[in-house]
């Protein structure tokens, strides 16, 4: 079945900078089995699949190449791409809260610290993406590493505190989130090559964190600091003989707790994003995000999956 999403804006809340105009563009919303091979297949692990769905829109040639996303108020996804864009929408449940559909689609350029629009593959390749209490939003790009600031109220963006030291081209600042629990102002980075994190405010310059531990072959390509845990970090792998595989690992105080691991027969893709949103049952729903990277082999993807502390 195809559920094909109504367009519209978003409340202010949620809004793009003005100096980032959006449009809106409808999007087809395909569901997607955990297991193509045993569609009755519902958990992995502890993790419980709470739906998921394949992304296209026939009315924007840029709904590709999503990297990271946010999920506010339970409902409102926020995510950035490769291709310097930034893509606004609200999810839609069944009665069961299983993940059915999205609407309210808006689509726009990310802007650099000059307002011109980022298009130049080494400016705009944004991968990680970290909404403050206050409601800006930090951007990473790597090719150019930086970290910038996209006013909640609008505005053009600055620069803010970046890892220093040399990172490679395409493997940098692929992993971003807020760290409230260090401060209104805080936020954590994370390299995709090394698993080097990094502590960050916007007040003062980023200092070492711990490096994620990872199998060989698999890279740090996003993480979420989150209320009740501590650090969910999600890693990716990809070979020609088995494909793409991801492990997303969940901490506290520092330790292993939990761990979803997915590979082929399972609905894997070039997963690259990940949030997290504590629920009022106590578990954690966690939304997986694939960059399809524009290529027709591959499917932008939103997985959902719930997980109990």
């Amino acid at each position: 079945m195809c559920v094909i999403v109504a367009v519209g804006a978003l409340t202010a809340v949620y809004s793009v900078p003005q100096s980032n105009p959006t449009r809106a563009i409808a999007v087809e919303a395909i569901p997607v089995p955990l297991n193509p091979q045993d569609p009755a297949q519902n958990a992995v692990g502890d993790f419980v699949y709470a739906g998921g769905l394949q992304l296209t829109s026939s009315q924007s040639d840029r709904l590709h190449g999503l990297s990271d996303l946010e999920v506010l108020r339970s409902d409102r996804l926020v995510a950035v791409s490769d291709d310097g864009d930034l893509v606004e929408a609200r999810l839609v449940f069944d009665a069961m809260q299983r993940l059915v559909g999205v609407t309210d689609v808006r689509i726009g350029a990310l802007v650099g610290e000059d307002g011109r629009t980022l298009r130049d593959k080494a400016d705009a390749d944004a991968e990680g993406l970290a909404i403050l209490p206050n409601g800006n939003r930090l951007v990473s790009f790597e090719r150019h590493h930086r970290i910038l600031l996209y006013p909640a109220v609008g505005g053009v963006p600055r620069a803010v505190p970046t890892p220093g030291g040399s990172l490679p081209p395409n493997e940098g600042l692929e992993a971003l989130s807020v760290d409230p629990e260090a401060g209104a102002d805080a936020y954590v980075a994370g390299a995709e090559a090394t698993g080097a994190t990094w502590r960050c405010r916007l007040s003062s310059r980023c200092t070492a964190g711990p490096t994620v531990a990872k199998s060989p072959g698999f890279g740090l390509v996003s993480m979420k600091r989150v209320r009740g845990l501590d650090t969910a970090y999600l890693l990716r792998a990809f070979d020609a003989e088995r494909g793409s595989r991801i492990s997303l690992e969940l901490y506290r105080s520092g330790r292993p707790i939990g761990s979803l691991e997915m590979a082929t027969p399972l609905t894997v893709d070039n997963y690259e994003g990940v949030a997290a949103v504590p629920r009022s049952d106590g578990s954690v729903r966690f939304y997986l995000l694939s960059d399809d990277n524009g290529s027709d082999r591959q499917r932008t993807l939103l997985l959902a999956f719930d997980w109990r502390p």
